[in-house]
């Protein structure tokens, strides 16, 4: 399945949270079940699930999900030369490419980092209080991507906070009630939490780093 065809396809289906939390409880389950080894083409499928919510946050992060996809698109072209994810991060450990503009394992870490982006947004959602979510998004903008992106790109998004939907728009376009968007939102969490240690373990163990 292609980046582009899982958007459609999560588009199609009735309650698209609930697709991605299983999804990557599937990831996480997979992610022992083969001894802390993931496929490259495993992980950008359930990646790619995360284009839907990142368009639905409006124009903030309108920005991050054209950035996001394309990176994804590129790790479902890797799949086909790299089996498992280490090989991909040590094939350009090999040719010193690692921080490269472009390069996989750059892109590796910046979908990760989208992962991340969403767990962290759904925990501020949990513990906010109110309709409004821009505080929420900024929080978590903050975190995770901020550090990570130009000064252009960060006024940019600062000013498309604005746009934010609000907690009940986004629970309409989810097509979730309020118990059930946080029952969702909690399984996402929970499954996404041992993909992005494991990932950010794979650059450490390799001495990269993780904040660049």
């Amino acid at each position: 399945m292609t980046v582009d065809e899982g958007q459609v396809v999560l588009c199609e289906v009735e309650k698209p949270l609930r697709v991605i939390a299983e999804a990557f409880e599937k990831l996480s389950a997979m992610l022992i079940a083969e001894n802390n080894d993931l496929g490259v083409a495993r992980f950008a499928e359930a990646a790619s699930l995360l284009s839907i919510l990142f368009s639905s946050l409006g124009i903030a992060f309108r920005f991050a999900e054209v950035d996001y996809a394309a990176k994804v698109r590129d790790l479902m072209e890797a799949s086909k030369s790299f089996d498992k994810l280490p090989s991909l991060l040590d094939h350009d450990i090999k040719r010193n490419s690692v921080r490269r503009q472009g390069c996989r394992s750059r892109n590796l870490l910046r979908v990760k980092q989208g992962m991340e982006l969403v767990k962290v947004l759904f925990e501020e959602i949990i513990s906010a209080e109110g309709n409004s979510l821009k505080e929420s998004a900024s929080t978590a903008y903050a975190r995770v991507l901020a550090s990570s992106q130009g000064w252009a790109m960060r006024k940019a998004v600062a000013a498309g906070m604005y746009s934010i939907p609000t907690r009940a728009q986004l629970l309409k376009v989810l097509n979730e009630d309020e118990e059930s968007f946080r029952a969702q939102m909690q399984r996402y969490i929970a499954a996404s939490t041992p993909v992005i240690q494991y990932v950010d373990h794979l650059f450490l163990a390799r001495n990269l780093g993780i904040n660049w």
